[in-house]
């Protein structure tokens, strides 16, 4: 299934794994996709004082962005001898170069190797939390571990039903989007898929209140129907996947099933790391139609207790808050 045209690959500094770079080419393989090969580095202020004999600072600046396009293109020339790539070094802050980039050229999907956070980013750095937030498309974070085939794909959906009409849709829609690029993935790779839905009790704290006097059959009643319901709402949404898909390409993968309760921040972080995700294919977007809420509370919690790599999608509709300036 060919679903990525224009891939761009972002290098992060440093770096000794080539496992993100080896996905970029695999996957530009497979699709017939463009792949542009990006870094990105600081501007030089214009303010800032020189050494003597030293140019002025936008000399100076092109000078740095040639020499990195210079290192670029000998990092890629091996590569080009199996698909032929563009190289681009970006000036500016990271994560607003790597957006801006996308929106002039139309890239439909972002790959780069995760960079590890501190306290106050946990897993991931700051500019791989600005990405999953605000960028308008697909973000890949590769762990630098991560093996170059994928033994197990987890996509984390979320069927449940306490939400407006029009925004269970927008649900919905990303609900296959995840399942379809899942699938997808899965099928190329022939690696095992998993799918999972954490699903709540909503009313079980309340009728387990001490001032509430209900027999326990009530409430396990009351469980059980939620659960069923979930069920049923998993089911509807598989069955679509399989008329997306064709049914020979869904019993090929044949997909396991996983409905968990509980939390979502809590289960779904530790139900990969139990079937040992090499990836997980998730929604970053939460709530639509309030401004400046990017990615819901539960999903950002979620990818900071993830050990795996990650690819994040936003839901149909999404709008990137960074703009290109003029």
């Amino acid at each position: 299934m060919q679903r990525f045209k224009n891939i761009l690959y972002v290098v992060v500094s440093g770096s000794a794994s080539d496992a993100a770079l080896e996905r970029a080419i695999s996957l530009a393989k497979l699709n017939q996709a463009r792949l542009t090969v990006v870094e990105v580095i600081d501007k030089i202020p214009s303010n800032i004082k020189l050494p003597d004999g030293v140019p002025s600072s936008e000399e100076f600046q092109a000078k740095r962005v040639a020499k990195h396009q210079e290192r670029l293109e000998e990092q890629v020339v091996s590569i080009n001898k199996r698909i032929k790539i563009q190289t681009k070094v970006l000036v500016g802050i990271s994560f607003l170069a790597i957006i801006h980039d996308i929106l002039r050229n139309g890239h439909d999907l972002v790959i780069k190797e995760a960079e590890s956070g501190g306290l106050l980013d946990r897993v991931f750095g700051s500019n791989d939390m600005h990405l999953l937030r605000k960028c308008p498309c697909p973000v890949w974070l590769v762990k630098p571990e991560s093996p170059k085939v994928y033994r197990r794909i987890l996509a984390a959906v979320d069927v449940d039903d306490y939400f407006p009409s029009k925004e269970l849709n927008t649900r919905h829609l990303l609900n296959l989007q995840i399942l379809e690029m899942a699938s997808s993935l899965a099928l190329s790779e022939s690696t095992a898929l998993h799918v999972v839905h954490t699903w709540e009790a909503v009313e079980e704290g309340v009728m387990r209140h001490a001032f509430v006097d209900l027999p326990e059959e009530k409430i396990a009643a009351h469980i059980e129907e939620e659960k069923q319901k979930n069920r049923h709402n998993l089911n509807i949404l598989m069955n679509e996947t399989v008329n997306k898909l064709g049914q020979n390409a869904f019993e090929y993968i044949k997909p396991q099933i996983h409905l968990l309760k509980g939390y979502p921040r809590k289960n779904i972080p530790e139900f990969a790391r139990e079937i040992k995700a090499d990836l997980i294919v998730m929604g970053t977007v939460a709530r639509t139609g309030i401004s400046g809420f990017f990615m819901g509370n539960t999903a950002e919690t979620i990818l900071n207790r993830l050990d795996c790599s990650v690819l994040a999608i936003k839901p149909p509709g999404f709008e990137t808050p960074v703009v290109l300036e003029g």
